[in-house]
């Protein structure tokens, strides 16, 4: 899809949703997202980005060491939502956090909270592609054809998304969308960079 012709829209209404629920597996007894990156927990360090964004409001879903991740995070203008299925994987926090949008938005951002170099100029060049499509888009940063996160999904696939289970994410969604697929071209790395073992770091 050309996302350089389309009409713009008037400034849609984006919340965000940070995945931070899971258990760290491989980074053995760490928990990854508390390790400091530069003096700030890793969480601390997506939150902070995608407060700098315009993407409001934004909910944190948290699970596993939930209250070591909400000292993380005191003070910041975020809503924690927790799922007490974490352990269940990916889908049950993807289910849990769209479930907790009470606001009503034209569509939501996905963020990993592994991933703490994405910027708020990233998150603000897919809000803006989504402004210029219909408003049916999914946008996805692409760097090279491969695909990168955040993924910004319009309010029309929330149901979808809030029925998810188990460890499935939502990688059939975005197979099944069709011309609605937004790939927005970026160039930074950063989109792909997550952070599983201390090597990463």
């Amino acid at each position: 899809m050309d996302h350089g012709v389309s009409a713009a829209r008037c400034d849609p209404a984006i919340a965000s949703i940070i995945l931070a629920a899971g258990q760290s597996r491989r980074m053995g007894a760490l928990n990854k997202l508390l390790l400091p990156i530069d003096g700030t927990a890793m969480i601390r360090r997506v939150v902070d980005s995608v407060l700098m964004s315009r993407a409001q409001p934004v909910v944190v879903v948290t699970g596993f060491e939930f209250y070591r991740v909400a000292d993380a995070l005191a003070g910041c203008d975020v809503r924690l939502v927790h799922n007490p299925l974490f352990e269940h994987g990916m889908g049950a926090s993807l289910a849990c956090g769209f479930r907790a949008l009470t606001t009503p938005v034209d569509g939501a951002l996905v963020c990993l909270g592994d991933m703490p170099f994405i910027t708020a100029a990233i998150i603000d060049e897919l809000l803006a592609s989504f402004s210029r499509e219909t408003p049916d888009s999914i946008c996805v940063p692409v760097v090279d054809g491969r695909f990168g996160h955040p993924v910004l999904f319009a309010s029309r696939y929330f149901q979808q998304l809030a029925a998810l289970d188990g460890d499935q994410g939502a990688r059939k969604i975005l197979d099944a969308a069709g011309d609605a697929l937004t790939r927005v071209i970026v160039e930074d790395g950063a989109v792909f960079r997550d952070i599983d073992r201390e090597e990463d770091l």
